[in-house]
């Protein structure tokens, strides 16, 4: 029995998220298909993060044992064969000891969510920007984002439907960058909760349109309700583009 570690990247457009769901086109599900395919093995494989339904990837992280110990270059390049017809990449394969688990293993997940801001919609990046035809001011979205920085119960921020046993989340990194027409937030934590992230920025972006100030933010969060959330940003904006490990488990 061997464990792998792959690194994943894809669009997430055409599926109902990462996890496998029957009768629907998911990520989990396309991989897993690939695995069988490869080696006549059925698994099921484990994720960093379970992403929505068109969010995208550019670092997820999966983990799965094989009954055979293949070659490490052999199962990326069998898997990126049996995927060609989806909309998914292995970027990496590595062995990794039978303790090592993609979601529990990992201490920090990194997540990049993509505005573009000019007047006319994407063709290239279609489906992969949220589009919003007026100015953003970044610098004010920069300010705003500084107090969901630390140890802060997100409940204001936390989907309905949300699984997490605490609202309790510490948020070590939200940046605003201004990247040519786009504005870019990257968000860093250890766990989030459930469209965290898009709650999140549809809050920020609605001060970068100068409809709140930066004190409603910090006031949307001290509230811990739902309701005090702004409207949330759509999926298609959103990327996981890391996860983290401790150097002793990669």
């Amino acid at each position: 029995m061997q464990r792998y570690r792959l690194t994943l990247e894809y669009d997430g457009s055409g599926y109902n998220g990462f996890q496998a769901q029957a009768g629907q086109p998911t990520v989990q599900g396309a991989v897993e298909t690939a695995i069988t395919a490869f080696c006549g093995q059925t698994v099921r494989i484990a994720a960093a993060g379970r992403t929505d339904t068109g969010v995208h990837a550019t670092g997820q992280v999966i983990s799965f044992d094989l009954d055979k110990a293949w070659p490490e270059r052999t199962v990326m390049n069998a898997l990126n064969a049996h995927l060609t017809n989806d909309a998914v990449t292995v970027l990496d394969c590595a062995a990794v000891g039978d303790d090592w688990h993609a979601r529990f293993s990992a201490v920090g997940r990194c997540y990049l969510y993509r505005i573009l801001t000019r007047v006319a919609p994407p063709a290239l990046d279609r489906g992969r920007v949220w589009h919003v035809r007026k100015p953003l001011d970044e610098r004010a979205m920069q300010a705003a984002a500084a107090a969901l920085v630390g140890l802060h119960d997100f409940t204001t921020f936390r989907d309905v439907n949300c699984q997490s046993k605490s609202p309790v989340k510490t948020l070590d990194v939200a940046r605003v960058d201004r990247v040519g027409d786009e504005v870019h937030l990257i968000f860093e934590a250890r766990s989030f909760l459930h469209r965290q992230v898009r709650s999140m920025t549809g809050t920020l972006a609605e001060v970068g349109l100068g409809r709140w100030s930066i004190d409603d933010v910090a006031a949307a969060l001290a509230a811990r309700d739902r309701a005090a959330c702004a409207p949330v940003a759509p999926s298609n904006g959103l990327y996981l583009t890391g996860v983290r490990y401790e150097e002793a488990n990669t």
